[in-house]
């Protein structure tokens, strides 16, 4: 009878034990699994990171290749400035000579043209003839009124030497005044829209001083002038300016 009892607990001390070992077992395995994930989440991580650097790789070379070609560019262009540097001072310094002149002697032979234009003193004159002779007139009208009231009779005022249409007269010359159009500026006008405008206003408004050549002189230049055969350059385009 004893014998199937100690079986009975050798039996239930092997079962104990080996529900240990289980439990060890499984809190090995789960360790290990824990373990494994978070190897596997450190991976992830590492690979993320990696990603990112290979980012930040590719942006440091596409800047490094877009800094490069800016730099060709600035470079290129840098080359270009100062291939072009004598032109534009040139360019510059007639800018510079021509804006000087027009400010020394352009304005003030500008003036001058005009106030000397025949036709301004044509329409001067006019003006001041029609204004005289109104002026005249209501001089002639008002000392008759004066005789008027001395004598007490109508003074007869068709002796006056200034016709009735003085005033339509005077109308007319402040119009042609206010409306005068010179020749001189129309010349001018067009020499300012060209680029070589300085040399067409020093031509138009300042020509070099001519030289009175005597006779001699004179039979010398045509017998040099004969030998020329004419290429037909230099030829002006309607304003007499021959560009030189």
């Amino acid at each position: 009878m004893l014998l199937p009892f100690f079986a009975h607990v050798e039996l239930k001390a092997t079962i104990s034990s080996r529900d240990k070992d289980l439990i060890d077992k499984d809190a090995k395995i789960a360790e290990l699994k824990r373990r494994l994930q978070e190897q596997v989440d450190k991976n992830e991580s590492l690979e993320i990171d990696l990603e990112a650097e290979k980012g930040k790789a590719a942006s440091a070379e596409e800047g490094r290749q877009k800094a490069e070609e800016a730099r060709n560019v600035s470079t290129a262009s840098l080359n270009v400035a100062q291939n072009n540097y004598p032109e534009v001072q040139g360019i510059v310094d007639t800018l510079a000579a021509d804006a000087e002149w027009m400010r020394d002697r352009g304005v003030c032979l500008i003036e001058n043209s005009i106030l000397n234009a025949g036709e301004l003193d044509g329409a001067v004159v006019a003006l001041i003839d029609a204004s005289r002779a109104v002026g005249h007139c209501g001089g002639y009208l008002e000392c008759a009124q004066h005789v008027e009231e001395v004598f007490g009779q109508a003074f007869d005022t068709s002796h006056c030497s200034v016709t009735d249409q003085a005033d339509a007269e005077l109308a007319r010359a402040e119009k042609a005044y206010d409306h005068l159009s010179l020749p001189v500026m129309d010349l001018v006008m067009d020499a300012l829209k060209h680029d070589d405008w300085c040399q067409r206003l020093k031509f138009l408004l300042d020509p070099p001083e001519t030289v009175e050549l005597s006779d001699e002189e004179e039979l010398a230049g045509d017998d040099e002038g004969g030998d020329n055969d004419g290429d037909g350059k230099g030829g002006d385009d309607g304003d007499g300016y021959r560009p030189e």
